[in-house]
């Protein structure tokens, strides 16, 4: 993968393995799963929109709302509530492992709508490692409570949601830019999630920490973590950006052991080394570039920029130092937000 794809990659992990343990937070405080879900797209949609009409480029979604509603519905209106419903009655960290599955249903539904997804070899033998990483890395069984039967099938249902997202927004709106699409994605869920907040309207105002757990789900891990996202999937397809499914239940059981009291099973340690192993195979084997490397792929760019406006008169520089300054961005959104920075 490219230094972008691993920057993305990176920082994708880190958000969305961040919103297990905010979402166990809002419901257990007592807010309903379609109003945590409502209230977190409508502060992404607000952000993203924002953003996208400071720079010029909302007018981009134009002639692309059937898709952009298709992706709404498949990647954020049914499995964010969905999600927020389940872990009313299962762990955290068990959530975020269920919804590693997410992988191989693309892999499944790539039988059939994307060929160019279709893993074999050394890719589907790394996605089957970390589906095994993943089942072992806390060893819950939900078998003998049907309460968490039905939270861990609303999950999974997600994670399916999860995989049909993926597969729209590369073959439909992959050559948008990601706030301007994002947001108006967003901005559709909000939508279609209002009819069942307006059905079901709270009865109090959240505690402190409801409020706090909702203003990071909207700001970070949906505003933030969808643009990334958009980057990722652009960069290297579906399959591979949704290998981030592996890395995040290890956010998400770190929070839940650190924070929340959770206790994984003896097989954490096994699953661990399973989900980083299978993460690495699936995704070509390579290791992501050194910082270093990330610096002087971008200085070359600038350099061919100024090469390349350098014969022009006056006027022309100017359009060299937009190159230049366009490149800096660049490196800020690939290196800054992998630390955490994008927000």
């Amino acid at each position: 993968m490219s230094p972008r794809a691993w920057a993305a990659f990176g920082a994708v992990s880190a958000l969305w393995g961040i919103p297990y343990l905010f979402i166990k937070v809002a419901v257990d405080a007592g807010v309903a799963p379609a109003l945590l879900a409502w209230v977190r797209v409508v502060l992404g949609a607000a952000v993203l929109l924002a953003l996208a009409w400071r720079a010029g480029v909302l007018g981009s979604v134009r002639g692309h709302g059937r898709w952009l509603a298709v992706f709404a519905v498949a990647e954020i209106a049914v499995p964010f509530p969905l999600i927020a419903a389940g872990e009313q009655h299962v762990a955290s960290s068990l959530a975020a492992i269920i919804i590693a599955s997410a992988p191989l249903f693309v892999a499944l539904l790539a039988l059939r709508f994307d060929a160019t997804e279709r893993v074999t070899g050394r890719r589907l033998c790394g996605l089957l490692i970390g589906l095994a990483g993943v089942v072992a890395l806390v060893g819950i069984d939900v078998a003998g409570q049907a309460d968490e039967l039905a939270g861990a099938g609303a999950i999974l249902l997600a994670a399916f949601c999860y995989a049909v997202g993926p597969m729209v927004l590369k073959r439909h709106l992959a050559d948008l830019d990601p706030r301007a699409s994002m947001g108006a994605a967003l901005a559709l869920a909000a939508l279609f999630l209002t009819p069942a907040v307006a059905l079901d309207p709270p009865s109090a105002v959240p505690s402190a920490s409801a409020i706090g757990a909702l203003l990071a789900l909207g700001f970070l891990c949906t505003a933030a973590a969808f643009v990334l996202y958009g980057v990722l999937v652009a960069e290297v397809g579906a399959g591979r950006a949704l290998v981030i499914t592996y890395i995040n239940p290890v956010v998400a059981v770190g929070l839940g052991v650190a924070i929340l009291g959770e206790r994984p099973g003896a097989g954490a340690v096994a699953g661990l080394l399973l989900i980083l192993a299978g993460s690495w195979l699936s995704t070509d084997g390579r290791l992501p570039p050194s910082p270093t490397a990330v610096v002087t792929r971008l200085r070359s760019r600038r350099q061919r920029g100024r090469a390349i406006e350098a014969p022009s008169l006056e006027p022309a520089r100017g359009s060299g130092a937009a190159v230049d300054h366009a490149s800096a961005i660049e490196y800020e959104i690939c290196v800054g937000s992998q630390s955490g920075a994008s927000a």
